[in-house]
Formats: structure tokens, C-alpha cells, sequence
């Protein structure tokens, strides 16, 4: 190839490149832009008022008391995140203000960067690197995390862009770019503590790539310490260790589960399928369809009988139930999403058994290791763990097609914008229906501050998460369990909280009952639906299909004193959380 012809073929390069990242800029846009003046939603609140404290005590983010789990308690021991998303959303709020918009529009630059993150990695692993991007923009887990001003977004975008500084530099020698990448891992790590496994991650990368050690491991150095300076620094404000009482957090599900520890690999595989909803409708593009009948139909034929999912101790379990209860809607997509997740690592594993070199083995051990960590180490397995998975997975994605000639088979072209489609019009769903119910919880704050404004006893609420935070926004207290209700006092009970505990059904004299309807037929949180893309104690699923029904607010009417000692006395009939 001649000079002019190499000018021309990287002027093509080029061009190509700037407009694939300005389409992935505007579809970007395209799909956050309308969520943003949603309400704040789950642990949005803990972001926020710790952000608050930073604009008055900027090296002091923890140094206040909240009711988070039924008593006051300092924020130190209730957040188990770092605070470089905190700081970010005080800089937002200190400029533009604290509405949903202003932050909501603030936190739209992360996800940007970590989409073109993506594509910017993903030129190094594909001949289309589009593919790739689209594959993760265009799913429940990225559009979904996006629309919160939690840590997850924005620590996936360090993670993105410290692994592409870090690849480029281990390849071309420039030492800029390697510090580069070490001051983005720290970064990542400071905003959510996942982000230092990066570190075994690129090491064994580089050790593999490179065949032995050299001053590229000294760069490993800089999140080390960094971290290792937040965990002493926050120990000397707060007496213990941040980073190390979040690690000790995790692993007590796994003492407090026994026999359900065997469901977590299936959950982790159900989240995983769901959040990374392209890899599901890519497989028709990716896998032989022998392959694809065969396994559903072991799936649901296992799932029938009983082989999986524990067995025998499947009744005992609250998936269990729901399955029996709602079969014809659970089970299949249950089914369905654990095929998904299956299908994702085994496309790890059939794209490292087919190349073997370090490209491939780093993308498998991403795969790999943020499922066994979701599974198994977190505190419980949620969409905001899978999240790192899914550029990963995109980028797996985007390799098998290249191996199966998208770059030249027209019809392959078309399947894969197909899907690319549906996924992303399904996500866009997801994403509304969790608007939705975040935006549900904020109406009801303001109709019941309305409703309770001119009661004369004590007006308290229970739960937490958004509900808390407009409710205390509006002057109303949270309730705090060691406090005595007085007879005229009333309580405020909302749904889908498992920390709620409704008073003891004699001292009530009334239950004044308010019902929001929910518009999408779809849910992201509800136990009855085995919806928990928060939280998989609220289900198996990230998501789930079907009637919703509203979400009842009771308003309980105190006719009697009621002493902490007799709220859970041993032996008394007990208020019980409301199921959502």
C-alpha cells in the first residue's frame, strides 16, 4: 500500500470514527435526556445529603447523623461507598442548584463518557466497535443506573477509560498514559471500592501481554495508596476504616444464606441476562439456533421439575412462592434471563478458548470476575454490580460478530440493528417504569404532607430511600423506633421497604389508605412481581412483567400510647413490613 493510499485509509478511519462517537453522543442524549427531572430514587438520598455536608464541611462528607434503619445512626457506619460521586454532586449543587434536573443533567456526563469509553476501548478488541458501544448503551443495567446520581455510572466511566489508558500505554511505552491509568483506577476506587480490582485485573493482563514484570507494575502503586491513605484518613474521622468495613459487609450474606448460597450463581445469572438485555437478543445473531432451542428447552424442562433453583428447598424460599403464585409470568422470563447470563459467560469462555492471547483473557476475567463478585462477595446481587460486566460483554458481542462476518454479510447487518433495537426500546421501557415508581414516591410525599398538615398529634413516617427524602424535605420526621407514640399520633407506612414495621394492629384506630397507580406494566422493584434490580432479596429478577398493581401508602391513626419496649415485645401480635 502506497503513502497516499495509507493517508487515505486512516483519513477514512478517522472520519468514520468521529461520527460513530457523535451518533453514540446523540443517542446518549437521546435516551437520558427525558429522564431528567426524575425524582431521586433508592439510595439517591445518601449521595445527596452527603453532598449537602461536603458544601459546608468539605473534608468532613460523613459527619452527620440519619435514620436509615429505624434509628439514628452517623452516616459513617450507614454508606458503604466512597465519596468522589458525593464531591461531584456537591460541585452540581453548589452551581446549578439541588433539583432533579441540575443533578439529574450533572451525572449525564459520566454515563457519556463511559459509553464513549467504550468505543474507544472497543476499536482496540473489534472491527466494530460501534456494535459494542450500542450493545451496552442499549441496555436496562446502563439506562437504567444513569438516570440516578448514585456512584456507579461514574466509577464505570473510570473503569472504561483506566483500562484504555492503560492498554495504549503498556503497548506504546509511554509512561504518561500508564499514570494516567493508575490516577483513574484510584479514582474509580474512590468512587465506588470495585473500582480497584482493576488492578489484579490489568496485572495479570500485563504480566500475560508482557511475559514478565516491569516498571509498569510500579504504577499499580498509585490506587494502592491512594485507597490505602482514604481508609487511615477516614479512620481517623470516623474511628474505623471505611474500605475495610465495607469489605466486611458483603460476605455476611453468605453466613446468614447456607443452602440458598447454591441459588446465588442462578440470580447472578438471571441479573446478568437481564441488565445486559443485547446479549439476549443478539443470541439468534451469535449462537446456532440448535444451540439456543436446546438450552431453553433444558432450562424450562429443569425449572418444571424442579432439578434447579435448590430443588427441594425451592418451596422454602420467597422465590419459591412466587413462582408458585405467578408462574406464567415469573418462571419464563426467569428462565429466559438465567439463559442470557449463561450465554454471556459462555461467550467469554468459547472467545478466550478461540484466540488464548491476553485480549481475550482480559475480557474473560473482567466477565468472570464481576459475576463471582456479584454472586458471592457483595452485599447482595443487584443491576449496580453486574453494571461493569456489560461493556465487556458488548465488546465479547462485537468480536463473535466479526468472527461471523457482520463487516460483509448484509444480512447479519440487519439482524444485529434488530436487536440492537428491540433491546433499547425494552430498556427505554424499563427505564420509564422505574421513573415511574420513583416519581410515584415523590407524589405521594407531597399529598400526604398535604393531607397531615393540620393534624395536631405527632406526624412520623417510616421507610426510606426516596419517599424519605421528600417527605423530610417537606418538614416531616422520620421515625425512629426507641420513640413513644402518643394516642392522635400517626405513622406513615409505604411499600417495598424492608425495614418498615407497622405498629401493632389494637393500637391503631384508623388506616387511612393511599393508593398511586403505576402505569407500565412492568416493575424494577416489587417482592410480589420478584422484581429487585436494587436488590435481589426482593427477586430473582431484575425486572419483571406483568399487572402492577398501585403502590398503597397507609396512614395509621394512633388510638393508644405505645412504649419502644412494647413496639417488639416477645410474645405480642407484631406490625409486619407491608408487602410491596
Amino acid at each position: 500500500m502506497t503513502i497516499k493510499e495509507n493517508l487515505e485509509t486512516s483519513g477514512v478511519k478517522r472520519s468514520s470514527s468521529v461520527r460513530s462517537q457523535v451518533l453514540l453522543t446523540l443517542a446518549t442524549l437521546f435516551c437520558l435526556l427525558p429522564f431528567s427531572g426524575k425524582a431521586f430514587h433508592i439510595d439517591d438520598p445518601l449521595f445527596l445529603w452527603s453532598a449537602k455536608q461536603i458544601t459546608k464541611h468539605p473534608l468532613d462528607p460523613y459527619g452527620f447523623q440519619l435514620i436509615w434503619y429505624r434509628t439514628w445512626m452517623p452516616m459513617a457506619e450507614v454508606t458503604k461507598n466512597p465519596p468522589l460521586a458525593c464531591y461531584y454532586a456537591a460541585v452540581i449543587g453548589a452551581v446549578a442548584g439541588w433539583s432533579e434536573r441540575a443533578l439529574h443533567l450533572g451525572f449525564l456526563l459520566p454515563a457519556l463518557a463511559a459509553v464513549l469509553g467504550t468505543y474507544h476501548l472497543a476499536r482496540r478488541f473489534t472491527q466494530s466497535p460501534l456494535v459494542a458501544a450500542a450493545a451496552t448503551l442499549l441496555t436496562p443495567g446502563i439506562l437504567v443506573s444513569a438516570t440516578s446520581v448514585m456512584c456507579d455510572t461514574m466509577m464505570l466511566a473510570f473503569w472504561m477509560w483506566a483500562v484504555a489508558f492503560w492498554l495504549e500505554g503498556l503497548e506504546s511505552g509511554k509512561q504518561g498514559r500508564l499514570l494516567v491509568s493508575g490516577l483513574l483506577i484510584a479514582a474509580a476506587a474512590l468512587t465506588k471500592y470495585f473500582g480497584i480490582c482493576l488492578v489484579p485485573l490489568l496485572f495479570v493482563y500485563s504480566l500475560l501481554r508482557q511475559r514478565r514484570l516491569g516498571i509498569w507494575a510500579l504504577y499499580f502503586a498509585v490506587p494502592i495508596l491512594v485507597l490505602g491513605g482514604y481508609q487511615a484518613w477516614t479512620n481517623a474521622l470516623y474511628g474505623h476504616g471505611m474500605f475495610s468495613d465495607a469489605l466486611s459487609y458483603g460476605p455476611q450474606r453468605l453466613a446468614e444464606a447456607r443452602f440458598a448460597v447454591l441459588l446465588y450463581p442462578l440470580v447472578c445469572a438471571s441479573f446478568v441476562g437481564g441488565c445486559a438485555l443485547s446479549a439476549i437478543t443478539l443470541a439468534p445473531a451469535v449462537w446456532p439456533r440448535k444451540y439456543l432451542v436446546g438450552a431453553l428447552l433444558l432450562a424450562s424442562v429443569a425449572f418444571g421439575l424442579g432439578w434447579i433453583v435448590l430443588g427441594r428447598h425451592l418451596h422454602a424460599t420467597h422465590t419459591g412462592t412466587v413462582l408458585q403464585q405467578r408462574w406464567w409470568t415469573v418462571g419464563p422470563t426467569l428462565v429466559l434471563f438465567i439463559a442470557g447470563g449463561v450465554s454471556v459467560l459462555a461467550l467469554a469462555g468459547k472467545d478466550f478458548w478461540e484466540h488464548r492471547d491476553a485480549d481475550s483473557l482480559l475480557l474473560a476475567v473482567w466477565v468472570l470476575g464481576t459475576f463471582v463478585f456479584t454472586a458471592f462477595l457483595n452485599w447482595t446481587i443487584n443491576a449496580r454490580s453486574v453494571l461493569p460486566l456489560i461493556p465487556a460483554a458488548g465488546i465479547i458481542l462485537a468480536r463473535r460478530l466479526d468472527a461471523l462476518g457482520i463487516t460483509s454479510v448484509k444480512p447479519l447487518q440487519v439482524k444485529t440493528a434488530i436487536a440492537l433495537f428491540v433491546s433499547g426500546f425494552v430498556s427505554l421501557w424499563i427505564a420509564q417504569a422505574d421513573a415511574g415508581l420513583a416519581n410515584s414516591a415523590k407524589q405521594a410525599a407531597m399529598l400526604i404532607s398535604e393531607r397531615t398538615r393540620n393534624e395536631v398529634g405527632a406526624v412520623w413516617f417510616q421507610g426510606h430511600w426516596g419517599f424519605q427524602y421528600y417527605m423530610q424535605q417537606l418538614g416531616v420526621q422520620p421515625f425512629d423506633f426507641n420513640t413513644t407514640l402518643n394516642r392522635g399520633d400517626l405513622v406513615i407506612i409505604p411499600p417495598g421497604d424492608y425495614t418498615i414495621h407497622a405498629p401493632p394492629a389494637q393500637f391503631v384506630v384508623y388506616d387511612d389508605l393511599l393508593e398511586m397507580p403505576l402505569r407500565q406494566p412492568v416493575m424494577t422493584m416489587r417482592a410480589a412481581m420478584e422484581a429487585g434490580f436494587y436488590g435481589s432479596f426482593f427477586g430473582a429478577l431484575p425486572f419483571s412483567f406483568g399487572t402492577v398493581t398501585p403502590e398503597s401508602y397507609h396512614v395509621l391513626h394512633m388510638g393508644a400510647k405505645l412504649q419502644p419496649q412494647q413496639w417488639l415485645r416477645p410474645g405480642r401480635e407484631q406490625g409486619a413490613a407491608v408487602e410491596p
